[in-house]
């Protein structure tokens, strides 16, 4: 199943190679929607408040391992676009300690620090316990997030995207059967919904793992490759650090506009809660295009094929383009009846706060779709400091304008939501300003 993304033609394999990964997340965001669903539906909006603001906890804390593990990808990608057997397999080995370790500690801190978490995020006093009991459970799930990550990010650096795919295809099938099963059945509440999900986690975490070692030769180390060698940890860390580093950035800044969308009351987090959900499903196929073409990107800068780049690139953007209009024309005009699926009927102005959310998000698409395209080009070509650049003039004009224009009394909540367009717009300007200072028209190696 493994693709070589330094031959054959450009726009095709690269559509090949991204489709599993929008499906893949797809379905990831299918079953926490699920969670969303029958939380809303059957457990009311303290429990979906609660729900909420822990997913986006989650995201926080998971995407420090996402980043390490999606900058050990792109070193995956450069030595496999270079034919290095020998570096690929020590990269694997050192990678796997650093990252493994750092979920240890991570988890360790977490369960440690969960009080205090749960304050720092200004949490309506109805919530809390229901926020407690919550992240409580999940919190255990965290060491199955990196397993599939890491192993998830190894197999498409070679250009495998279809196991991945499968494997949290079962997942998202076990999660919402579970869900059903520990909430409605058992009457497990929250801690049910939290259960059901970390389950599905270590589904597909241990079965990637347990795959990629029984089935894919060529990625199995000996131990010969279990030595630290100076270059190569050097060039992990870097890339891994500072993808972590903007990776965590990203989701800092979300974590503290949820802690100011917390401030205005249960009602308003029960919106923002389901609106994210529809906001993440509708965008995150073109985030997993970004990564795709950071692979592309990244096998071809190692295998010195810098024109190539340059026709990906064109490529890319125009795919980018045409997929935002299309989601964002849907996203507008279907608000209402998405916001419907999460929240009963007679909550009127929960749903209208969250339609309103949708829509000033929605119609600004094509902002996030190019800034995921600008995060994976310059993690690929050995940049990864510009992605953190970018990361932070989109999500500190986010985090700046939210709490000054909400503290306005005639715009209130709006701010936060008109803050997030803007971010985008002025990171898409400074990544394409650099790349035209920088990269365009220079024929010799990126």
């Amino acid at each position: 199943m493994q693709k070589d993304l330094t031959q054959g033609p450009i726009t095709s394999n690269l559509l090949r190679f991204a489709v599993p990964l929008m499906i893949g997340n797809l379905l990831q965001q299918f079953y926490n929607i699920a969670d969303t669903w029958i939380v809303g539906q059957f457990l009311g909006a303290d429990a979906l408040a609660a729900v909420g603001s822990s997913y986006t906890l989650m995201v926080f804390l998971t995407s420090i391992l996402l980043g390490l593990c999606m900058g050990s990808g792109a070193v995956f990608s450069i030595y496999y676009g270079r034919k290095d057997e020998e570096k690929l397999k020590s990269s694997i080995f050192q990678s796997f300690a650093l990252i493994g370790a750092v979920t240890l500690v991570l988890t360790v801190l977490v369960f440690a620090g969960l009080a205090m978490i749960i304050r720092l995020l200004q949490v309506p006093v109805s919530v809390v316990p229901l926020m407690h009991n919550y992240l409580w459970v999940i919190f255990w799930g965290i060491p199955a997030t990196f397993f599939y990550n890491y192993f998830a990010n190894m197999l498409r650096a070679v250009g495998n995207s279809v196991t991945p795919l499968l494997f949290l295809g079962a997942a998202a099938i076990l999660n919402i059967l579970l869900d059903l099963l520990f909430v409605l059945v058992f009457g497990m509440g929250v801690e049910g919904a939290a259960a059901a999900t970390v389950l599905a986690q270590y589904l597909s975490g241990l079965g990637i793992m347990g795959y990629t070692l029984r089935y894919v030769p060529s990625l199995r180390i000996q131990r010969r490759h279990m030595a630290w060698k100076t270059d190569i940890l050097k060039e992990i860390t870097g890339l891994s650090f500072l993808t972590c580093v903007q990776q965590s950035i990203m989701n800092l800044g979300i974590l503290m506009v949820q802690g100011l969308v917390n401030s205005f009351g249960a009602g308003i987090m029960a919106a923002f809660a389901a609106a994210v959900k529809i906001d993440s499903f509708a965008y995150m196929p073109v985030q997993d295009f970004g990564n795709a073409f950071s692979t592309f990107v990244a096998q071809n800068y190692g295998a010195g094929k810098n024109e190539r780049i340059r026709e990906g690139i064109r490529s890319a953007v125009i795919a980018v383009f045409f997929f935002c209009l299309v989601i964002s024309a849907a996203v507008c005009l279907f608000a209402k009846p998405l916001m419907g699926i999460f929240i009963p009927a007679s909550e009127t102005g929960i749903i209208a706060e969250g339609v309103r959310y949708l829509r000033i998000e929605g119609a600004c698409y094509i902002g996030i779709g190019l800034l995921f395209l600008l995060y994976g080009f310059y993690r690929a070509v050995h940049r990864p400091g510009m992605s953190v650049v970018l990361t932070v003039i989109s999500l500190g004009t986010r985090v700046v304008l939210a709490y000054i224009l909400s503290a306005i009394p005639q715009i209130g909540v709006i701010g936060i939501w008109v803050s997030v367009p803007i971010g985008w717009l002025l990171a898409d300007m400074a990544g394409v300003i650099f790349y035209w200072m920088r990269y365009r028209g220079r024929s010799e190696s990126l």
